[in-house]
């Protein structure tokens, strides 16, 4: 089993301001009081609905998450007199919670902008259904806090799988992902691609933002995929299914013939299935990773060539004895 030296995991520092810069498309939503707030961080990767602290009831109160109110609340509020509304909305943003969204769209009572604007607390008005609205929201930060590392490697999908191609510098990743592209596949990230491990079982790959849709070609420089082979070209994102390591091939050195023990790459404590691929002049380096992740994608639905030729073997062997 390999384990890089450079796969340890972080949990990066999000705060309200990046989290709805990241995610304002898919929650439908806009900042209308609180502007100065926006700087708070979202210490905690859920959401929390505070119909218990509106009425009062302000024990083990979860403020380090995101906070969302919904048709109930808000009528809730309404139907106390305005000063005992205005003192639990109070209590609530006294609290420093991140930030505060109303679903549906409905514009909030007057006395609930003005605490937020007072206290400094984010709030943002989302046209997305209550249920609708938690689910996005809980999505968006399961990914903004997922483990993450950044690996040295390029980045492609094949037919569904989801390739990281590794190898020393210079050894043909850039190359050999451009011939996969021109047959049809398509690129998530070059050179670097970023890792999120998501709830502590499956690895999600992006490319870096600065770098997303641009691959670097040794002679050629810097090409954008997406404007040379179209929008098809292009993943945003892809599940790792196989790691294919590109390495010089020297006499003597053992390789894996029938594939039988398949090696293990782990990143972020997840291990992913793992080829090496030997590189020698002449050999097609994109047909060799495009059986590897072919193979590897039959080898998911039960069907092992190895095995069952082992097993033929076998049994072969045995008629003859």
């Amino acid at each position: 089993m390999i384990r890089p030296k450079s796969a340890s995991d972080s949990v990066p520092r999000v705060t309200a301001r990046e989290f709805f810069a990241q995610h304002e498309t898919a929650l439908q939503g806009e900042l209308i009081a609180g502007r100065s707030g926006l700087g708070r961080t979202i210490q905690e990767g859920s959401v929390n609905r505070p119909g218990l602290q509106l009425a009062g009831y302000l024990t083990d109160f979860a403020w380090q998450r995101v906070q969302i109110i919904g048709t109930g609340e808000t009528s809730y509020l309404r139907s106390l007199p305005a000063d005992e509304a205005r003192r639990r909305v109070r209590a609530i943003f006294l609290r420093k919670i991140p930030c505060l969204i109303i679903s549906r769209g409905f514009a909030p009572p007057d006395f609930l902008v003005e605490e937020a604007e007072e206290t400094g607390t984010p709030l943002f008005l989302s046209r997305l259904h209550t249920m609708r609205l938690i689910n996005t929201v809980t999505i968006c930060l399961e990914m903004d806090f997922a483990p993450r590392v950044n690996e040295q490697g390029s980045m492609v999908d094949i037919q569904g799988i989801g390739v990281l191609l590794k190898g020393a510098s210079g050894v043909g990743k850039s190359e050999c992902v451009l011939s996969l592209i021109a047959r049809g596949y398509s690129l998530v990230a070059d050179d670097i691609t970023t890792i999120f491990c998501l709830e502590g079982r499956e690895l999600v790959a992006r490319a870096p933002d600065i770098s997303r849709f641009y691959m670097e070609v040794r002679g050629i420089g810097i090409i954008d995929v997406s404007s040379l082979f179209g929008l098809k070209a292009i993943r945003m994102e892809k599940r790792v299914d196989l790691v294919a390591t590109l390495r010089e091939w020297e006499p003597g050195e053992e390789i894996e013939r029938v594939g039988l023990a398949q090696g293990v790459y782990e990143i972020l404590n997840v291990p992913i299935p793992h080829v090496i691929i030997p590189i020698r002049p002449g050999r097609d380096l994109a047909t060799l990773v495009e059986v590897a992740a072919l193979d590897q994608k039959l080898r998911a639905m039960g069907h092992n060539a190895a095995q069952e030729f082992n097993s033929k073997l076998t049994k072969l062997t045995k008629r003859k004895q």
